[in-house]
């Protein structure tokens, strides 16, 4: 066979594999490039929803009346809050101060709130066990219940954490530290309210 021939041989046999190409791409033959969207539960799991936390006392970002001080009383102010998921089975609350000098102080843990409790009064009693069989950890200070701010210098800000739960926690008198990390792949919704003081 003459290389002219044989040229003309290997291109029919090129135009004869075009249509069969198209034909399995058509068909699927070709292999596909696998996907790689992530799953509708697995979005969900990795998603919190947002609690609404507010108070009577104080609204975001605005100053934290004295009553609630070192300079007043120091009784822990009122809070609210909604928006709570369908399967809390606990609610925790965290207070602290980020802008403490050393390091974060924190100013009150409360964990094992009742499901269906959507608020706190004023003037929660410094006592390990309330009523509602919710338990009170350990503040900065190293004593149980709310602690009030008192800044030594300068404007600070003070966050009311709120935490929904998916289940209940066994734990002594906790400090700020245990509390996060028992509460870790357990939560189901979180907020804050901040509010700010500084001391005349």
């Amino acid at each position: 066979m003459g290389p002219m021939r044989k040229d003309m041989t290997t291109h029919k046999a090129e135009l004869m594999l075009v249509p069969i190409m198209i034909f399995l791409s058509a068909c699927g033959g070709e292999p596909q490039p696998p996907t790689t969207t992530t799953a509708p539960q697995e979005q969900a799991e990795g998603a919190k929803m947002e609690l609404d936390v507010t108070s009577t006392a104080f609204e975001e970002g605005d100053s934290i009346p004295a009553r609630y001080t070192c300079d007043g009383l120091e009784v822990s102010p009122p809070l609210s809050w909604a928006s709570v998921p369908r399967d809390t089975q606990s609610l925790a609350l965290i207070a602290d101060d980020p802008d403490a000098p050393r390091r974060t102080f924190v100013h009150w843990v409360i964990y094992n709130l009742p499901p269906d409790a959507r608020r706190l009064p004023e003037d929660v009693p410094n006592r390990q066990t309330l009523p509602s069989g919710a338990r009170q950890g350990v503040n900065g200070a190293g004593s149980v219940g709310y602690m009030g701010p008192c800044p030594p210098s300068g404007t600070h800000r003070y966050f009311f954490k709120v935490y929904a739960l998916d289940t209940r926690l066994g734990l002594g008198d906790a400090t700020k530290e245990a509390l996060l990390g028992a509460m870790e792949g357990h939560v189901l919704a979180e907020g804050h309210l901040m509010g700010t003081y500084q001391r005349e």
